[in-house]
């Protein structure tokens, strides 16, 4: 367990040293949103993953779901096949039986003894590491409390303006109407999967954010800011290795990305600004 933490913490200082000796005084970036976390090199959807984007200046991005008695977990696939050694569907684990699987040793030995965290986990360690990092909700299932009970666990933790909610609550209105019932200054997406699809998500007064799968032009980011509103770009166009993409979101003015490689699309704004 010692040596995963010392394992990305090195990553993180490594990284965030030759960062802040570069940040001086430069335009303010996208904040950049790691999908899962640090999966690349730590167990996706993982508190060391999370702690690991947050020591980075990294959001982070993670899925919702419910065990079987009833308590939120952090898990993106329905089943726990694939991330530990587990077998069979999380609604018929309970918590405690989740929480004796090995959820990083599949990933790499150096990670044995990871779990799967509950979301009031996850919250809790953004409230003690208090650091401000975008963090993305995906909501994986929909109940008729799960909206509520998520914007609660945020506010007893005093972070819920540092998320966002995405998945399912970008293109259904009334788990949106859910969220902001919860809290009105719950944050929340809408989805403009095309540039044809931008008018009719501004039309949407509940969204906070829009959530864009093409890269807008500088023109339409600042009809968006000037509602009030801002921009998220996901999909294809960032998730890979995307270093054009990722400038060319920068520079028209997009306010956060989600990609699979957080630090390399860091590292390129870092040496961009250093040319």
């Amino acid at each position: 367990m010692l040596l995963r933490f010392h394992t990305l913490l090195c990553i993180a200082l490594i990284t965030l040293v030759t960062n802040l000796a570069s940040d001086q005084d430069a335009p303010k970036p996208p904040r950049i949103v790691g999908h899962r976390g640090l999966m690349r090199h730590a167990p996706e959807n993982t508190l060391s993953g999370f702690a690991a984007c947050m020591s980075l200046r990294l959001g982070f991005e993670l899925d919702i779901r419910r065990s079987k008695d009833g308590v939120l977990v952090v898990l993106h696939d329905g089943d726990v096949n694939r991330t530990t050694y587990g077998n069979g569907s999380v609604t018929d684990f309970t918590l405690p039986e989740l929480q004796k699987l090995d959820a990083g040793r599949r990933f790499a030995p150096e990670f044995a003894g990871e779990r799967i965290p509950t979301l009031e986990a996850v919250f809790a360690q953004m409230k003690s590491m208090d650091i401000d990092t975008l963090v993305c909700l995906d909501i994986k299932v929909e109940d008729e409390t799960l909206a509520g009970e998520v914007v609660a666990l945020a506010k007893k933790h005093g972070v819920l303006q540092r998320v966002m909610f995405i998945g399912l609550t970008i293109e259904d209105p009334k788990l949106r109407a859910k969220l902001k019932a919860a809290d009105a200054k719950t944050p929340v997406a809408v989805l403009a999967n095309q540039r044809e699809n931008l008018a009719k998500a501004l039309e949407d007064k509940s969204a906070d954010w829009i959530y864009v799968r093409f890269i807008p032009t500088a023109d339409e980011v600042r009809t968006i800011h000037g509602m009030g509103k801002r921009v998220f770009l996901s999909g294809k166009l960032s998730a890979g290795h995307e270093p054009e993409n990722w400038q060319r979101a920068r520079e028209v003015g997009v306010d956060a990305l989600l990609t699979d490689y957080p630090l390399e699309c860091q590292r390129l704004w870092r040496v961009g600004r250093e040319k």
